[in-house]
């Protein structure tokens, strides 16, 4: 079991539906099965990145069966080739156009065989030790579904890839502590570098780096396809918990997330994260879907 705190604590001190625990996630290094893991990436127009993203950790998941598998939605700037040329052990499947990330996956986790898969984006480094230190983390709780990493920029600024399930509450929670985040605001920087820290359960992980038993995503059919881009990973963590599965966090993993490199590439990001937005309030709180479209549309035309 994930220790917690035993001391009452404040709001402040707790983020999605567990205390913030002030023990290791182990007390000692666990002694699981060695499983199979396939690593799953999109890519779309970043070619340099995913070279990178590579070179960090293909050929340092020992002791783990590892294999990777690369989804390309139609990569003009020579991604195909350059993993052609340089990568020939990565299976390169093209989806032949722009499918987004949610649909993408689905085709690479159902090309692959393992027990584990590890969604992982693009723009990403995986430091050495990363990957087994989710793998053992998840191996060690059968009751838990999926298991992420703390991730933080380059600078190891940490950032905030993880929170309170998406509803309204917890939509101010999360932008109101995100906000503060990226303004460096002292005391809310070191409370999310002290929440980045602390292993447990959460009610979402990021999808940045995300690993999850094959068995339990077959079992909520794996990604929504309804989802082109952002918002599919807090629905897959919902789906996970709705059957009792728990969602670990195991900051003795740290991954670097350039975050945005490729989505920011694409003139079509915002539009498409507010369909994501709205598909999900549809989904999960269609009550508040009409007025969720409202202040889409006033904060679209004052910032515009």
């Amino acid at each position: 079991m994930i220790s917690c705190a035993t001391r009452r604590p404040s709001s402040l001190d707790t983020v999605g539906t567990q205390r913030l625990p002030q023990r290791s996630l182990f007390s000692k290094r666990p002694r699981v099965s060695n499983p199979s893991v396939a690593v799953i990436i999109v890519s779309y127009n970043v070619r340099e990145e995913l070279d990178a993203c590579l070179t960090s950790f293909v050929g340092h998941t020992h002791p783990f069966q590892t294999t990777v598998t690369v989804v390309d939605n139609a990569s003009t700037d020579g991604t195909p080739e350059m993993l052609r040329q340089k990568w020939p052990g990565v299976q390169l499947i093209e989806a032949g156009q722009n499918l987004g990330f949610a649909r993408a996956n689905n085709i690479g986790i159902r090309a692959t065989r393992s027990e584990f898969v590890l969604l992982l984006n693009p723009d990403t480094i995986v430091p050495p030790g990363s990957i087994q230190w989710l793998v053992r983390g998840l191996g060690a709780h059968p009751n838990a579904a999926a298991a992420g990493p703390r991730l933080h920029d380059e600078r190891g600024f940490p950032e905030l890839s993880f929170g309170w399930t998406i509803s309204p509450l917890g939509e101010l929670r999360q932008k109101l502590v995100g906000g503060l985040l990226r303004r460096k605001f002292r005391p809310v920087v070191r409370l999310v570098d002290r929440w980045s820290r602390a292993p447990g359960e959460r009610e979402w992980l990021s999808g940045a780096a995300l690993l999850v038993r094959r068995a339990d995503l077959e079992a909520v059919n794996l990604l929504d396809e309804r989802y082109f881009m952002y918002t599919e990973d807090v629905d897959l963590c919902v789906a996970l918990r709705r059957r009792g599965r728990k969602i670990l966090y195991v900051p003795q993993s740290e991954v670097v997330h350039l975050r945005g490199r490729s989505a920011g590439r694409n003139a079509a990001t915002d539009q498409r994260r507010r369909r994501s937005h709205i598909a999900y309030y549809e989904k999960h709180h269609p009550a508040w879907a009409p007025l969720l479209r409202l202040y889409l549309r006033v904060v679209r035309h004052y910032t515009d």
